[in-house]
This record gives C-alpha cells, sequence and structure tokens, in this order.
C-alpha cells in the first residue's frame, strides 16, 4: 500500500507507468478492492488509504476524513491502521519527503510490532520525512535506496 504526496489528478498516471515499469500489479485504490499478493495499491489523491480484516484477507478503505498533517492522503493515516490491523507481519517504509508525515505512525507500527525501514539521507532529495522517524525511534534500517528493495525482501524472507 502507497501514499504518494501528489496531486490528485496525477495519480492514476503514476500508478499505469509504474505498472508497466513494476513487475507488480500496480494500480490505483478503489474502495473494498481485496489486498492481493504481487499487487500494489496507491491513494488516489483525494483520500486517506487504509484497510480493514475481512475474514481472512485484506480490503482497501479509503476515508473523505480531514487533511492529517496537512495531507489527504496522509501516510500516518495509512501507518496507524497498518499498525491496528496488521500488527507485527506489516513492514513500514519511508521515503524521501518533507515534513513529519509518516513519522507518528511508523512509530505506531514499530510499536505495534512491525519492522521498519526508512530511506537515508544521501538518497533523499528531501530527507524531511525519513529524519523525522530516525529522530522518533521508529525506524529499524536506514539503508539507501538502491539497497532497499534487497534488504525489504531479505527480512520478509525472515520473516516466513
Amino acid at each position: 500500500m502507497i501514499v504518494q504526496h501528489m496531486p490528485e489528478a496525477f495519480i492514476r498516471s503514476f500508478a499505469a507507468r509504474l505498472d508497466e515499469l513494476c513487475p507488480i500489479k500496480v494500480q490505483e485504490a478503489v474502495h473494498g478492492m481485496p489486498i492481493l499478493p504481487g499487487n500494489a495499491y496507491i491513494a488516489p489523491g483525494h483520500s486517506h488509504l487504509l484497510l480493514e480484516k475481512s475474514g481472512n484477507m485484506y480490503r482497501t478503505v479509503l476515508s473523505q476524513s480531514p487533511p492529517f498533517n496537512r495531507h489527504r492522503p496522509s501516510v500516518d493515516v495509512l501507518f496507524k491502521a497498518m499498525a491496528k490491523i496488521v500488527g507485527k507481519q506489516a513492514v513500514g517504509i519511508l521515503l524521501t519527503g518533507m515534513g513529519k508525515d509518516g513519522a507518528a505512525g511508523l512509530l505506531e507500527m514499530k510499536q505495534a510490532g512491525s519492522y521498519n525501514f526508512a530511506q537515508n539521507e544521501d538518497t533523499c532529495i528531501v530527507f524531511g520525512m525519513p529524519k523525522e522517524a530516525i529522530a522518533l525511534g521508529a525506524v529499524d534500517e536506514v539503508v539507501s535506496i538502491k539497497d532497499l528493495a534487497g534488504r525489504v525482501t531479505l527480512h520478509c524472507q525472515r520473516m516466513e
């Protein structure tokens, strides 16, 4: 599940472009979609992206609740839902960005038992969001963007 601070009009084309480039299916999230392996769901520019447990699976939830940290969608809103619903089976990743959105939610994820990554300063365009999460103690590993996929994959293999 992905939250990207972008204007609403660009999210669909961003998702389509990532879908062309990535080996997994990438799409703009729609309310109630089943969350399936091998798929990525990007928050639409007009709504927070959360999830709910439905039987033995998860589904996307879109919310028009007010902006959080001046953003809708907000990374914190997604991370807080992940902490509450997925807990220690979640992996959090916070990449380059301005401000502090995501830091408090990532800390809640860590407190719920998740393992969290942040992009390192050298490879960030703007180190604001990862820096805030690191300062809160919400991050287990700080890695370069080029090493991130490998480190996340390795961690997930250890979880199995």
